[in-house]
């Protein structure tokens, strides 16, 4: 399945005092939930570590990553069996204490990379917040899909709504990575529910406003949003090298960043 990039914790303790502050410290926030009949509960946390051990690889010394947190915002998804979830107040009191450990070691770049939609919100809440409250150090939030948006619209081989969860990017990724994890037989293309125009979207696109719904009702109870059908695992390593690419890239300039 992958490598667990842990380094903080693979680290001694005199090891991390003889680091270089200005390295970027990095938490992944996953998600263990539902992803139809095809995925695993823990595809949104194996997607966080597999990309952060690609970049583990990569940027060597030049980055420093926290134990991942699995377990993330998946409230719209407990309709569905083995979701799990916690309160947005209980993520982002418990990223908060994890972060402010961190500045008390004296690092001074936080970057919360996401792997998970559920938890793009409250991410948001939390780097106003952090900002707000140390502003000796900068934060950042990278989510995969929107980090590498413009090469992946390329990829892209479903059309509109195609990219949802469980979708065909996903897939992809998981047919390339793990693909003995994949209950290829199970993959069906859903017909999810027509909602207002303005309240469409999907990973690449942003809808015009906002509609709280939970997953069974954007779904159509199937749990799948977009084109598992149109899945690949050559699309998968498209999917990755893109996403580690504009990773490098914008970890590359948080490195250089003088705080």
């Amino acid at each position: 399945m992958g490598g667990e990039p842990v380094r903080w914790s693979a680290l001694t303790s005199p090891e991390i005092a003889m680091l270089d502050r200005d390295i970027p410290v990095i938490l992944n926030l996953g998600a263990i939930e539902q992803h139809g009949p095809h995925l695993p509960l823990m595809t949104d946390a194996f997607l966080g570590r597999y990309f952060l051990d690609h970049i583990d690889r990569e940027m060597a010394d030049d980055v420093l990553i926290l134990p991942q947190i699995e377990v993330c915002c998946s409230a719209h998804h407990m309709s569905f069996p083995g979701t799990l979830s916690v309160r947005h107040e209980t993520l982002s009191r418990y990223v908060e204490d994890i972060v402010e450990s961190v500045l008390h070691h004296g690092f001074r770049k936080c970057v919360l990379f996401n792997s998970h939609g559920g938890n793009l919100a409250i991410g948001e809440v939390m780097l106003e917040k952090f900002g707000a409250r140390w502003d000796h150090a900068s934060f950042f939030m990278f989510t995969w899909w929107k980090l590498a948006s413009d090469r992946l619209k390329a990829i892209q081989q479903s059309g509109p709504g195609g990219v949802g969860h469980a979708c065909e990017f996903e897939t992809s990724l998981l047919l390339h990575a793990i693909p003995d994890e994949v209950r290829s037989d199970a993959i069906r293309n859903p017909e999810n529910p027509a909602t207002f125009a303005w309240a469409q979207s999907d990973m690449l696109t942003a809808a015009k406003a906002s509609y709280a719904r939970d997953m069974a009702e954007i779904s159509g109870g199937s749990g799948v949003v977009g084109r598992p059908d149109m899945a690949s695992a050559e699309t998968g390593a498209r999917i990755s090298e893109a996403v580690v690419s504009s990773l490098v890239t914008a970890l590359t300039d948080v490195r250089s960043l003088r705080c």
